[in-house]
């Protein structure tokens, strides 16, 4: 790559996290046009670093190019991080642009550990999407379920979180082995 497109990029970059701009995606949709690995990992590179914001507009742009699959895993990382758990709910809502077929798990975890925007928005995922469940999907989300019964506080929203997670994995070991 040459150096002027290298120093495009990172100005292009600059200015997509630049609060005092307006318009910040009109940047975003300039580092899509050029696409490419190299625009690819300086916005991961952004999502994984930046604060909430950065890491909201990085998704964005990400969203918009190729290579979701390596995209949605990042996010999911900054997501679960216990660090941004209170304030992550900007990012959750991003995970709509996203194929989550294979992401059962990490909405669920969003679900019953989240703050209340994430809670919230995973549990619209978790009722309307469509996700490839498994034996080993249901094991997973049943260790979280595990932990977040013995761990959790028991505050307003504990007992709620409670009864429609509980019935959710009720429901999904139901139609396991119906398919037996």
């Amino acid at each position: 790559m040459e150096s002027f497109e290298k120093n495009n990029i990172d100005k292009l970059i600059d200015n997509l996290l630049d609060k005092a701009k307006e318009e910040p995606m009109k940047y975003g949709d300039q580092l899509v046009r050029i696409g490419g690995s190299e625009v690819h990992e300086k916005l991961l590179h952004v999502l994984k670093t930046g604060d909430m914001d950065d890491a909201f507009l990085a998704t964005r742009v990400l969203a918009m190019m190729d290579n979701k699959p390596a995209t949605l895993d990042a996010l999911f990382e900054v997501i679960h991080l216990p660090a941004n758990q209170q304030n992550n709910g900007g990012l959750v809502s991003l995970v709509e642009e996203f194929d989550i077929i294979d992401k059962f798990v990490d909405l669920f975890r969003i679900y019953i550990f989240g703050n209340f925007k994430s809670s919230s928005l995973a549990k619209v995922h978790l009722d309307y999407a469509e996700f490839d469940i498994t034996p080993r999907t249901l094991k997973k989300a049943e260790k979280h379920w595990n932990h977040f019964l013995n761990n959790a506080s028991k505050n307003d929203g504990f007992e709620l979180i409670k009864a429609e997670a509980g019935t959710i994995l009720e429901e999904l070991k139901e139609i396991l082995e119906e398919e037996e």
